[in-house]
């Protein structure tokens, strides 16, 4: 017999729920072709580690970028093939539940329910990722209290407020984790004539990167080509220079968060003042950025035990109250 599933498909990371066995499995969203032959090589970990070291004709490749799909053909064949790695097959063929960005358009989510469909789903529902990470975070949001939730993405970050079972007030901006690694690769090509690749920059990150400085900060070892001469090259890169490539970014996600806010009803902003904001996603994780986001919204902020997997954890709450938790999701689109 089938099994429920919930997937988290996001620009960074899929995610995939089974109802009655917890998170099967999360993998990078990517997979890696051969351009002559249009064969699949890898999908998940595998493919990733190809990132930047193919030769010509392989190609690894993200097919979802700021929380779209942008090649429909090549989504459907890794949501079909991550499926089968949490074993769907055409005897059990399950139903779906897949978490997507709230700015997405009709047209998208269109695709995403087709992909969902033709990868071997008996159907397809769809429900926002503020919502279900507000569920995975356990906020009370069927009650008529003022929950916020910001999700910082690969791809996307998304701030919403939301009370008895609806998003009342949010704002999505497609910035996400994947802009600071380009950031931090644009930053030491124009500083220091280096060229690096986007997983070297997401290493940086995590190694260095931060929102708000802290004392006894560590530096970091960086070996990239000299675009000059294009000979291997090494520096040594400060977390303070990391913060400053990554401003941008980080100014625009809290300026989402504080925008979101200033959305909200007065009686469901004081809500949120007395039990804060929750922070969830991967890209949660940058060092102080719940204290940059509370120093800038004056409003408790409060990291979630698994901003990763959060989102997805919701989602698979919503496959076990399937009946009680239906009217959130989205309206099929016809």
């Amino acid at each position: 017999m089938a099994r429920d599933l919930a997937i988290d498909l996001g620009t960074a990371n899929t995610l995939v729920y089974a109802r009655g066995r917890g998170i099967v499995l999360n993998e990078p969203t990517v997979i890696a072709l051969n351009t002559n032959t249009r064969e699949v090589l890898a999908v998940g970990h595998e493919a990733w580690q190809m990132i930047g070291r193919t030769p010509g004709y392989i190609v690894a490749v993200r097919p979802l970028r700021k929380g779209a799909i942008t090649d429909f053909d090549i989504t459907e064949r890794m949501i079909r093939l991550l499926l089968q790695r949490a074993g769907v097959s055409r005897i059990s063929r399950p139903r779906v539940l897949i978490c997507v960005p709230s700015a997405i358009t009709s047209v998208e989510r269109r695709a995403v329910e087709e992909a969902a469909r033709r990868a071997g789903a008996v159907s397809a529902s769809l429900i926002e990722q503020p919502m279900a990470a507000a569920i995975g975070a356990g906020l009370p949001i069927q009650e008529p209290v003022g929950n916020m939730v910001v999700d910082v993405g690969g791809g996307t970050s998304e701030a919403a407020v939301i009370s008895l079972g609806g998003i009342v007030a949010n704002e999505a901006i497609r910035v996400g984790g994947f802009d600071m690694d380009a950031a931090i690769q644009l930053y030491i090509r124009q500083e220091y004539g280096i060229a690096i690749g986007e997983r070297t920059a997401e290493e940086i990150k995590m190694a260095i990167g931060s929102a708000y400085s802290f004392v006894d900060e560590p530096n970091a070892e960086v070996r990239g080509r000299d675009v000059l001469t294009g000979m291997p090259k090494t520096l040594v890169l400060s977390a303070a220079e990391v913060r400053g490539a990554l401003e941008e970014q980080i100014v625009s996600i809290v300026t989402a968060a504080v925008n979101c806010l200033g959305q909200a009803p007065p009686e469901l902003a004081q809500d949120i003042i007395y039990q804060g904001v929750y922070l969830v996603g991967g890209g949660a994780l940058l060092r102080g950025l719940s204290k940059r986001l509370a120093d800038e919204t004056d409003v408790p902020v409060h990291l979630v035990d698994m901003p990763l997997e959060c989102v997805v954890l919701g989602a698979g709450r919503c496959l076990d109250s399937m009946g009680l938790l239906r009217e959130l999701f989205l309206e099929p689109r016809t």
